[in-house]
Protein backbone atom coordinates (compact mmCIF):
# COMPACT_ATOMS: atom_id res chain seq x y z
CA UNK A 1 0.00 0.00 0.00
CA UNK A 2 1.54 3.11 -1.32
CA UNK A 3 1.48 6.03 1.95
CA UNK A 4 -0.40 9.01 1.34
CA UNK A 5 1.88 11.30 -0.21
CA UNK A 6 2.65 8.88 -2.96
CA UNK A 7 6.03 7.38 -2.44
CA UNK A 8 6.39 3.93 -2.91
CA UNK A 9 8.64 2.02 -0.22
CA UNK A 10 10.44 0.18 -3.44
CA UNK A 11 11.07 3.72 -4.82
CA UNK A 12 12.54 4.68 -2.24
CA UNK A 13 14.90 1.64 -1.44
CA UNK A 14 15.88 2.40 -5.17
CA UNK A 15 16.65 6.04 -4.44
CA UNK A 16 18.51 4.77 -0.92
CA UNK A 17 20.52 2.85 -2.59
CA UNK A 18 21.71 4.55 -5.34
CA UNK A 19 22.94 6.79 -2.08
CA UNK A 20 24.63 4.29 -0.79
CA UNK A 21 26.86 3.75 -3.93
CA UNK A 22 27.45 7.46 -5.04
CA UNK A 23 28.26 8.60 -1.24
CA UNK A 24 31.89 9.60 -1.93
CA UNK A 25 33.45 12.55 -0.13
CA UNK A 26 32.66 12.58 3.41
CA UNK A 27 29.46 14.25 4.56
CA UNK A 28 29.43 17.40 3.41
CA UNK A 29 29.70 15.28 -0.08
CA UNK A 30 27.00 13.12 0.98
CA UNK A 31 24.63 15.71 2.53
CA UNK A 32 24.57 17.67 -0.52
CA UNK A 33 24.04 14.44 -2.88
CA UNK A 34 20.89 13.54 -0.78
CA UNK A 35 19.96 17.42 -0.73
CA UNK A 36 20.16 17.29 -4.63
CA UNK A 37 17.76 14.18 -5.04
CA UNK A 38 15.49 14.64 -2.35
CA UNK A 39 14.73 18.62 -2.21
CA UNK A 40 15.85 19.42 -6.10
CA UNK A 41 15.09 16.56 -7.77
CA UNK A 42 12.30 14.45 -6.48
CA UNK A 43 10.86 17.22 -4.39
CA UNK A 44 10.05 14.58 -1.65
CA UNK A 45 10.90 16.79 1.50
CA UNK A 46 11.27 20.65 1.70
CA UNK A 47 14.14 22.70 2.58
CA UNK A 48 13.08 24.20 5.76
CA UNK A 49 12.32 20.24 7.36
CA UNK A 50 15.53 18.97 5.37
CA UNK A 51 17.72 21.48 7.37
CA UNK A 52 15.76 20.95 10.34
CA UNK A 53 16.81 16.79 10.26
CA UNK A 54 20.24 18.32 8.93
CA UNK A 55 20.65 20.05 12.50
CA UNK A 56 19.43 17.36 14.74
CA UNK A 57 21.70 15.02 13.27
CA UNK A 58 24.27 17.06 13.65
CA UNK A 59 23.74 17.48 17.26
CA UNK A 60 23.78 13.72 18.01
CA UNK A 61 26.90 11.52 17.94
CA UNK A 62 27.89 9.73 15.20
CA UNK A 63 27.42 9.90 11.58
CA UNK A 64 25.54 12.81 10.76
CA UNK A 65 24.62 11.99 7.26
CA UNK A 66 23.75 8.35 7.85
CA UNK A 67 21.37 9.62 10.17
CA UNK A 68 20.00 12.16 8.06
CA UNK A 69 19.61 8.93 5.72
CA UNK A 70 17.51 7.47 8.47
CA UNK A 71 15.72 10.20 9.65
CA UNK A 72 14.70 11.27 5.87
CA UNK A 73 13.42 7.37 5.39
CA UNK A 74 11.34 7.10 8.51
CA UNK A 75 9.28 10.29 7.58
CA UNK A 76 8.41 8.81 4.45
CA UNK A 77 7.89 4.92 5.38
CA UNK A 78 8.00 4.65 9.74
CA UNK A 79 10.88 2.34 10.97
CA UNK A 80 11.45 -0.12 8.13
CA UNK A 81 12.00 2.98 6.02
CA UNK A 82 14.54 4.55 8.81
CA UNK A 83 16.20 0.93 8.79
CA UNK A 84 16.55 0.30 4.88
CA UNK A 85 17.53 3.66 4.47
CA UNK A 86 20.42 4.04 6.82
CA UNK A 87 21.54 0.20 6.20
CA UNK A 88 21.58 1.16 2.77
CA UNK A 89 23.67 3.89 3.44
CA UNK A 90 26.21 1.73 5.63
CA UNK A 91 26.20 -1.50 3.73
CA UNK A 92 28.30 -0.44 0.43
CA UNK A 93 30.97 0.94 2.10
CA UNK A 94 31.22 -1.28 4.95
CA UNK A 95 31.85 -4.03 2.03
CA UNK A 96 34.56 -2.59 0.53
CA UNK A 97 36.57 -1.84 3.70
CA UNK A 98 36.27 -5.09 4.68
CA UNK A 99 37.95 -6.60 1.83
CA UNK A 100 40.62 -3.57 1.76
CA UNK A 101 40.61 -4.39 5.53
CA UNK A 102 42.16 -7.76 4.57
CA UNK A 103 44.40 -6.85 1.90
CA UNK A 104 45.94 -4.17 3.94
CA UNK A 105 46.45 -6.99 7.13
CA UNK A 106 47.89 -9.44 4.62
CA UNK A 107 50.01 -7.26 2.23
CA UNK A 108 51.05 -4.55 4.78
CA UNK A 109 54.66 -5.53 4.73
CA UNK A 110 55.06 -5.36 1.23
CA UNK A 111 57.10 -2.75 -0.07
CA UNK A 112 54.83 -1.42 -2.61
CA UNK A 113 51.92 -0.93 -0.14
CA UNK A 114 54.30 0.98 2.48
CA UNK A 115 55.01 3.06 -0.55
CA UNK A 116 51.14 3.96 -1.54
CA UNK A 117 50.65 4.30 1.60
CA UNK A 118 53.17 6.58 1.99
CA UNK A 119 51.56 9.33 -0.58
CA UNK A 120 48.04 8.08 1.10
CA UNK A 121 49.19 9.49 4.17
CA UNK A 122 50.24 12.60 3.08
CA UNK A 123 47.14 13.08 0.84
CA UNK A 124 44.99 12.45 3.86
CA UNK A 125 46.41 15.10 5.61
CA UNK A 126 45.50 17.35 3.00
CA UNK A 127 41.98 16.53 2.98
CA UNK A 128 41.69 16.84 7.39
CA UNK A 129 42.95 20.35 6.69
CA UNK A 130 40.75 20.98 4.08
CA UNK A 131 37.77 19.82 5.77
CA UNK A 132 38.68 21.76 8.76
CA UNK A 133 38.84 25.25 6.58
CA UNK A 134 35.80 24.42 4.92
CA UNK A 135 34.35 23.82 8.66
CA UNK A 136 35.74 26.72 10.23
CA UNK A 137 34.66 29.22 7.47
CA UNK A 138 31.40 28.25 7.96
CA UNK A 139 30.73 27.88 11.55
CA UNK A 140 32.81 30.77 13.09
CA UNK A 141 31.06 33.38 12.23
CA UNK A 142 32.15 36.35 14.93
CA UNK A 143 34.89 36.45 16.92
CA UNK A 144 32.65 34.83 20.00
CA UNK A 145 33.09 31.44 17.88
CA UNK A 146 36.69 31.84 16.83
CA UNK A 147 37.10 31.84 20.63
CA UNK A 148 34.76 29.06 21.46
CA UNK A 149 36.81 27.24 18.50
CA UNK A 150 40.27 28.43 20.49
CA UNK A 151 39.06 27.42 23.32
CA UNK A 152 38.00 23.97 22.16
CA UNK A 153 41.44 23.39 20.85
CA UNK A 154 42.86 24.67 24.14
CA UNK A 155 40.92 22.06 26.21
CA UNK A 156 41.59 19.21 24.09
CA UNK A 157 45.20 19.36 22.91
CA UNK A 158 46.87 21.22 25.82
CA UNK A 159 44.16 20.64 28.86
CA UNK A 160 43.52 16.59 27.88
CA UNK A 161 39.86 17.07 28.77
CA UNK A 162 37.42 14.86 27.30
CA UNK A 163 35.41 15.54 24.24
CA UNK A 164 32.30 14.92 25.67
CA UNK A 165 32.56 17.36 28.37
CA UNK A 166 33.82 20.05 25.80
CA UNK A 167 30.62 19.04 23.61
CA UNK A 168 28.28 19.77 26.36
CA UNK A 169 29.81 22.91 27.96
CA UNK A 170 29.51 24.07 24.52
CA UNK A 171 25.64 23.16 23.87
CA UNK A 172 25.06 24.69 27.45
CA UNK A 173 26.63 28.03 26.10
CA UNK A 174 24.83 27.88 22.71
CA UNK A 175 21.55 27.02 24.33
CA UNK A 176 21.85 29.92 27.07
CA UNK A 177 23.52 32.64 24.60
CA UNK A 178 20.84 31.85 21.85
CA UNK A 179 18.01 33.57 24.62
CA UNK A 180 20.80 36.45 25.63
CA UNK A 181 22.33 37.61 22.59
CA UNK A 182 20.97 35.81 19.60
CA UNK A 183 22.69 38.46 17.63
CA UNK A 184 25.54 36.42 18.27
CA UNK A 185 24.81 32.50 18.60
CA UNK A 186 21.98 31.77 16.25
CA UNK A 187 23.07 31.02 12.89
CA UNK A 188 21.73 33.24 9.66
CA UNK A 189 18.75 31.76 8.39
CA UNK A 190 18.86 29.37 5.08
CA UNK A 191 17.95 30.52 1.86
CA UNK A 192 14.46 29.06 1.00
CA UNK A 193 14.42 26.14 -1.65
CA UNK A 194 12.49 23.74 -2.62
CA UNK A 195 9.10 25.33 -1.23
CA UNK A 196 7.86 23.11 1.59
CA UNK A 197 4.25 23.14 -0.31
CA UNK A 198 5.16 21.30 -2.80
CA UNK A 199 7.46 18.43 -1.38
CA UNK A 200 5.34 15.77 -1.15
CA UNK A 201 6.20 15.01 3.08
CA UNK A 202 5.61 18.38 3.96
CA UNK A 203 1.75 18.19 2.00
CA UNK A 204 1.22 14.72 4.24
CA UNK A 205 2.28 16.13 7.35
CA UNK A 206 -0.09 19.68 7.25
CA UNK A 207 -2.64 17.39 6.63
CA UNK A 208 -2.02 15.08 9.52
CA UNK A 209 -1.74 12.13 7.00
CA UNK A 210 1.41 10.65 8.90
CA UNK A 211 0.85 9.84 12.61
CA UNK A 212 3.87 8.11 13.00
CA UNK A 213 5.79 11.64 13.23
CA UNK A 214 3.84 12.53 16.49
CA UNK A 215 5.46 12.58 20.09
CA UNK A 216 3.66 9.58 21.83
CA UNK A 217 5.63 8.48 25.40
CA UNK A 218 4.23 5.01 25.52
CA UNK A 219 5.48 4.65 22.16
CA UNK A 220 9.01 6.56 22.91
CA UNK A 221 9.65 3.73 25.69
CA UNK A 222 9.07 1.07 23.97
CA UNK A 223 11.47 1.96 21.42
CA UNK A 224 14.37 2.86 23.81
CA UNK A 225 13.77 -0.17 25.62
CA UNK A 226 14.08 -2.41 22.68
CA UNK A 227 17.06 -0.74 20.57
CA UNK A 228 19.15 -0.77 23.95
CA UNK A 229 18.41 -4.50 24.04
CA UNK A 230 19.30 -4.58 20.74
CA UNK A 231 22.21 -2.15 20.70
CA UNK A 232 23.76 -4.27 23.82
CA UNK A 233 22.46 -7.83 23.96
CA UNK A 234 25.07 -9.01 21.28
CA UNK A 235 27.76 -7.17 23.78
CA UNK A 236 26.64 -9.26 26.71
CA UNK A 237 26.95 -12.28 24.84
CA UNK A 238 30.33 -12.04 23.44
CA UNK A 239 31.15 -10.94 27.39
CA UNK A 240 29.68 -14.29 28.61
CA UNK A 241 31.37 -16.25 25.71
CA UNK A 242 34.80 -14.94 25.47
CA UNK A 243 35.17 -12.53 28.77
CA UNK A 244 35.39 -9.12 29.83
CA UNK A 245 39.32 -9.04 28.58
CA UNK A 246 38.75 -10.13 25.52
CA UNK A 247 39.67 -8.20 22.30
CA UNK A 248 35.70 -9.09 20.93
CA UNK A 249 34.54 -7.36 24.37
CA UNK A 250 36.82 -4.76 24.31
CA UNK A 251 35.78 -3.54 20.27
CA UNK A 252 31.89 -4.04 21.64
CA UNK A 253 32.35 -1.59 24.67
CA UNK A 254 34.94 0.74 23.40
CA UNK A 255 33.00 1.54 20.40
CA UNK A 256 29.65 1.49 22.17
CA UNK A 257 31.34 4.65 24.33
CA UNK A 258 32.38 5.68 20.96
CA UNK A 259 28.77 5.99 19.62
CA UNK A 260 27.76 8.40 22.79
CA UNK A 261 30.83 10.46 22.19
CA UNK A 262 31.14 10.82 18.37
CA UNK A 263 30.00 14.39 18.37
CA UNK A 264 30.64 16.12 15.34
CA UNK A 265 31.52 13.16 12.69
CA UNK A 266 34.45 10.94 12.23
CA UNK A 267 37.41 13.65 12.24
CA UNK A 268 36.75 14.96 15.57
CA UNK A 269 37.14 11.75 17.19
CA UNK A 270 39.85 9.62 14.92
CA UNK A 271 42.69 11.62 16.93
CA UNK A 272 40.95 9.86 20.38
CA UNK A 273 40.34 6.36 18.35
CA UNK A 274 43.90 6.26 17.47
CA UNK A 275 45.12 7.25 20.67
CA UNK A 276 43.03 4.36 22.71
CA UNK A 277 44.05 2.28 19.40
CA UNK A 278 47.30 2.95 19.62
CA UNK A 279 48.40 3.44 22.96
CA UNK A 280 45.95 2.01 25.33
CA UNK A 281 44.93 -1.40 23.76
CA UNK A 282 47.92 -1.54 21.45
CA UNK A 283 45.39 -2.90 18.30
CA UNK A 284 47.20 -0.29 15.62
CA UNK A 285 50.91 0.65 15.05
CA UNK A 286 51.49 5.00 14.99
CA UNK A 287 49.96 5.67 11.55
CA UNK A 288 47.68 2.73 10.49
CA UNK A 289 44.96 4.96 11.67
CA UNK A 290 46.03 7.49 8.76
CA UNK A 291 46.19 4.25 6.83
CA UNK A 292 42.74 3.38 7.53
CA UNK A 293 41.01 6.89 6.90
CA UNK A 294 42.98 6.85 3.38
CA UNK A 295 40.82 3.38 2.47
CA UNK A 296 37.42 5.12 4.11
CA UNK A 297 37.96 8.09 1.98
CA UNK A 298 38.10 6.34 -1.34
CA UNK A 299 34.72 4.00 -0.26
CA UNK A 300 31.34 4.97 -0.13
CA UNK A 301 29.62 5.84 2.96
CA UNK A 302 30.37 7.37 6.24
CA UNK A 303 33.85 8.24 7.03
CA UNK A 304 33.43 6.66 10.62
CA UNK A 305 33.86 3.11 8.69
CA UNK A 306 37.47 4.30 9.43
CA UNK A 307 36.26 2.58 12.45
CA UNK A 308 35.71 -1.09 11.08
CA UNK A 309 39.35 -1.09 9.76
CA UNK A 310 40.28 -0.69 13.32
CA UNK A 311 38.19 -3.74 14.92
CA UNK A 312 39.27 -5.76 11.76
CA UNK A 313 42.73 -4.86 12.58
CA UNK A 314 42.16 -4.90 16.14
CA UNK A 315 40.45 -8.74 15.92
CA UNK A 316 43.10 -10.23 13.38
CA UNK A 317 45.72 -10.01 15.75
CA UNK A 318 44.58 -10.87 19.02
CA UNK A 319 41.78 -12.66 18.12
CA UNK A 320 43.25 -16.09 19.18
CA UNK A 321 41.95 -18.08 16.08
CA UNK A 322 41.82 -17.63 12.40
CA UNK A 323 43.24 -14.05 11.44
CA UNK A 324 40.56 -13.52 8.50
CA UNK A 325 37.67 -14.99 10.44
CA UNK A 326 38.17 -13.79 13.69
CA UNK A 327 38.89 -9.48 11.91
CA UNK A 328 35.64 -10.25 9.96
CA UNK A 329 34.27 -10.94 13.36
CA UNK A 330 35.71 -7.81 14.78
CA UNK A 331 34.62 -5.30 11.97
CA UNK A 332 31.17 -6.57 12.83
CA UNK A 333 30.67 -5.84 16.27
CA UNK A 334 32.29 -2.49 15.33
CA UNK A 335 30.03 -1.96 12.71
CA UNK A 336 27.00 -3.23 15.05
CA UNK A 337 28.60 -0.92 17.98
CA UNK A 338 28.62 1.99 15.80
CA UNK A 339 25.70 2.30 14.19
CA UNK A 340 22.95 0.57 16.13
CA UNK A 341 22.43 3.68 18.29
CA UNK A 342 22.53 5.80 15.33
CA UNK A 343 18.79 4.52 14.71
CA UNK A 344 17.93 4.24 18.31
CA UNK A 345 18.64 8.08 18.51
CA UNK A 346 16.84 8.59 15.16
CA UNK A 347 13.84 6.58 16.40
CA UNK A 348 13.40 7.96 19.77
CA UNK A 349 13.99 11.63 19.39
CA UNK A 350 12.52 12.28 15.63
CA UNK A 351 8.90 12.22 16.59
CA UNK A 352 10.06 15.06 19.16
CA UNK A 353 12.67 17.13 16.96
CA UNK A 354 9.39 17.55 14.36
CA UNK A 355 7.85 19.21 17.19
CA UNK A 356 10.66 21.11 17.60
CA UNK A 357 11.16 22.61 14.64
CA UNK A 358 11.82 26.77 14.97
CA UNK A 359 13.19 26.01 18.81
CA UNK A 360 15.95 28.94 18.57
CA UNK A 361 18.04 27.84 22.16
CA UNK A 362 18.75 24.67 20.15
CA UNK A 363 19.83 26.39 16.94
CA UNK A 364 21.88 28.04 19.22
CA UNK A 365 23.48 24.97 21.16
CA UNK A 366 23.91 23.24 17.32
CA UNK A 367 26.00 26.42 16.45
CA UNK A 368 28.50 26.84 19.35
CA UNK A 369 28.66 22.95 19.22
CA UNK A 370 30.13 22.81 15.81
CA UNK A 371 32.42 25.90 16.44
CA UNK A 372 33.83 24.19 19.15
CA UNK A 373 33.99 21.11 16.84
CA UNK A 374 36.70 22.92 14.56
CA UNK A 375 39.00 23.69 17.73
CA UNK A 376 38.70 19.56 17.76
CA UNK A 377 39.69 19.21 14.00
CA UNK A 378 42.11 21.56 14.20
CA UNK A 379 43.78 18.98 17.03
CA UNK A 380 43.28 16.21 15.21
CA UNK A 381 44.70 17.94 12.12
CA UNK A 382 47.66 18.59 14.21
CA UNK A 383 48.27 15.29 15.47
CA UNK A 384 48.16 13.85 11.94
CA UNK A 385 50.42 16.42 10.75
CA UNK A 386 53.04 15.44 13.84
CA UNK A 387 52.80 11.47 12.70
CA UNK A 388 53.24 12.02 9.22
CA UNK A 389 55.70 14.66 8.61
CA UNK A 390 57.98 13.43 11.94
CA UNK A 391 59.25 10.45 11.95
CA UNK A 392 59.90 10.71 16.06
CA UNK A 393 57.94 12.25 18.85
CA UNK A 394 59.87 13.23 22.60
CA UNK A 395 57.32 13.24 25.52
CA UNK A 396 58.73 17.03 26.72
CA UNK A 397 57.21 19.21 29.77
CA UNK A 398 55.54 22.10 28.46
CA UNK A 399 54.53 25.03 31.24
CA UNK A 400 53.79 22.24 33.65
CA UNK A 401 51.85 19.74 31.04
CA UNK A 402 53.71 16.88 29.55
CA UNK A 403 53.16 17.01 25.57
CA UNK A 404 53.97 14.75 22.86
CA UNK A 405 56.30 17.14 20.43
CA UNK A 406 58.34 16.21 17.70
CA UNK A 407 62.13 16.15 17.15
CA UNK A 408 62.50 18.84 14.54
CA UNK A 409 65.77 17.04 12.71
CA UNK A 410 63.45 13.54 11.86
CA UNK A 411 61.58 16.59 9.48
CA UNK A 412 60.29 14.26 6.24
CA UNK A 413 60.94 16.97 3.73
CA UNK A 414 59.15 14.64 0.92
CA UNK A 415 56.20 14.28 2.86
CA UNK A 416 56.27 17.93 3.98
CA UNK A 417 56.28 18.95 -0.05
CA UNK A 418 53.52 16.14 -1.00
CA UNK A 419 51.01 17.07 2.07
CA UNK A 420 51.65 20.93 0.58
CA UNK A 421 51.09 19.97 -3.14
CA UNK A 422 47.44 18.36 -1.89
CA UNK A 423 46.27 20.44 -0.16
CA UNK A 424 46.83 23.24 -2.74
CA UNK A 425 44.76 20.76 -5.15
CA UNK A 426 42.38 20.23 -2.75
CA UNK A 427 41.64 23.61 -1.49
CA UNK A 428 42.76 25.96 -4.42
CA UNK A 429 41.66 23.76 -7.72
CA UNK A 430 39.25 21.59 -6.18
CA UNK A 431 40.61 18.23 -7.00
CA UNK A 432 38.14 15.32 -6.02
CA UNK A 433 38.54 13.21 -2.88
CA UNK A 434 39.82 10.04 -5.85
CA UNK A 435 42.03 11.66 -7.86
CA UNK A 436 43.38 13.67 -5.34
CA UNK A 437 44.17 9.84 -3.13
CA UNK A 438 45.59 8.02 -6.15
CA UNK A 439 47.91 11.01 -7.27
CA UNK A 440 49.51 11.36 -3.87
CA UNK A 441 49.54 7.39 -3.70
CA UNK A 442 51.39 6.90 -7.01
CA UNK A 443 54.00 9.95 -6.36
CA UNK A 444 54.58 8.53 -2.80
CA UNK A 445 55.07 4.88 -4.24
CA UNK A 446 57.50 6.78 -6.69
CA UNK A 447 59.40 8.63 -4.24
CA UNK A 448 59.89 5.45 -1.98
CA UNK A 449 60.59 3.19 -4.79
CA UNK A 450 62.84 4.71 -7.22
CA UNK A 451 64.27 8.12 -4.88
Amino acid sequence: MTPSHGISFGDAAKLWLKIGLLGFGGPAGQIALMHRLLVEEKRWIGEARFLHALNYCMLLPGPEAQQLATYVGWLLHRTAGGLVAGLLFVLPGALVILGLSALYAGFQDVPLVQALFYGIKAAVLAVVIEALLRIAKRALKNGWMVAIAVAAFVAIFLLQIDFPLIVLAAGLIGWLGAKARPDIFLPPPAKAGAPAETAALDVALAAGALPHTEPNAKRAAGVLALWLVIWFAPIAGLALMFGGDDVFTQLGLFFSKMAVVTFGGAYAVLAYVAQEAVSGFGWLAPGEMLDGLGLAETTPGPLILVLEFVGFLAAYRHGGFDPLLAGALGACITLWATFAPCFLWIFLGAPYVEALRGNKPLAGALATITAAVVGVIANLALWFALHVLFAEMIRQPVLGLELDLPRLASLDLAALLLAAAALIAAYRFKIGMIPLLIGCAMLGAAWKLWA
